[in-house]
């Protein structure tokens, strides 16, 4: 099959709305209409926090010291991948929440903080590029590094910018130790003995994986409904963050798509560079917001999360087709 039909096959699949995406928004509205609260909310509270590390577990479980190593002799490309996502990103997000009220509500600027400082994704930044025909060795370098890094990087930036102000919660420097970096090297420790069943079980662990991150989105989003979420954040609040959302991923794939170009990196580079740098990741915001923001703040602090993630793979499912059907050269440099 020639990678031009796999690439629209894949861009049909990505341009329809994710199902997944589709159960999380459920969970949104399971929460507004019936949220956790009285005595059930401690005990949604510790399953979340036991699915918090589960999830990072899984995670270190399956991410391939390998697949970090490899390619990471090609320090140019990943210094500007890790440069957009954890600078430029971040730069963008402080200007975005510092505009006028009118344009970026008060009530979401800090959840667009949130989502300019969390790392790439890692499958549909190497998916999109193995679509568009780029630097597969590449992109796995670097989307896992992103993740790698993103577990110590995103809550050093995030409450940089934000512990001043009180949006996250006291305890989350240990709660980052406890829940996040342990069971992520635990994982990592135990992928010798266990690599081979987490394989063979990939698919249940999967489901495992995700509905833990749908607990802790129902849970999230239960305190914010309790603390009035839905009173402070009205339809033309998320038309507006929809807008922003859309201008800040146009602006982020604008900057590494000439930024790669202008410093003259093979047009397989380009394409790594462009989708690795332009992600943000949904399975490791959930979670992280869980943990440094309080239940409160959590559920609106993912609102800008959730609508950057279905744009960005509706853009690059675009693109990526779009690349795909470009000549083949024998040297595709700049």
């Amino acid at each position: 099959m020639s990678a031009a039909v796999k690439a629209g096959r894949f861009s049909r699949l990505r341009l329809k709305i994710d199902w997944y995406l589709l159960l999380i928004v459920s969970m949104v509205v399971a929460a507004s209409l019936e949220p956790a609260r009285g005595a059930a909310a401690p005990v949604f509270d510790w399953a979340t926090k036991i699915a918090i590390g589960l999830v990072f577990f899984l995670h270190g479980s399956r991410l391939s010291r390998d697949a970090v190593i490899h390619g990471l002799t090609h320090w140019r490309l990943h210094l500007v991948v890790l440069g957009a996502t954890f600078v430029l990103f971040p730069l963008l997000g402080l200007a975005l929440a510092a505009l006028p009220a009118w344009i970026t509500p008060k009530e979401l600027a800090t959840g667009l903080i949130f989502l300019c400082c969390l790392p790439s994704t890692i499958q549909s930044s190497i998916g999109f590029t193995v679509i568009a025909r780029g630097n597969v060795a590449a992109a796995v370098a670097s989307a896992s590094a992103s993740n790698l890094l993103g577990i110590l990087v995103t809550p050093l930036l995030v409450g940089l910018v934000l512990h001043a102000k009180g949006a996250m919660s006291a305890g989350s420097a240990e709660s980052i130790v406890l829940q996040l970096l342990v069971p992520f090297v635990a994982g990592q420790v135990l992928r010798r003995w266990i690599g081979p069943w987490i394989a063979e079980k990939g698919k249940f662990l999967q489901l495992v994986d995700r509905g833990s991150i749908l607990l802790v989105v129902y849970t999230a989003f239960s305190g914010a409904v309790v603390s009035g979420v839905w009173s402070r954040v009205g339809p033309l609040d998320l038309v507006r963050l929809l807008i922003l959302c859309g201008v800040l991923l146009g602006a982020v794939l604008a900057a590494t798509y000439f930024g790669a170009r202008a410093l003259k990196f093979s047009t397989p580079d380009q394409i790594a560079i462009l989708f690795c740098g332009s992600k943000k990741s949904l399975a490791a915001g959930v979670p992280m917001a869980g943990l440094l923001f309080p239940p409160a703040a959590a559920g609106l602090a993912l609102l800008p999360l959730m609508l950057f993630h279905q744009i960005q793979l509706m853009a690059c499912a675009v693109i990526a087709q779009r690349m795909a059907k470009r000549p083949d050269l024998a040297d595709e440099t700049v």
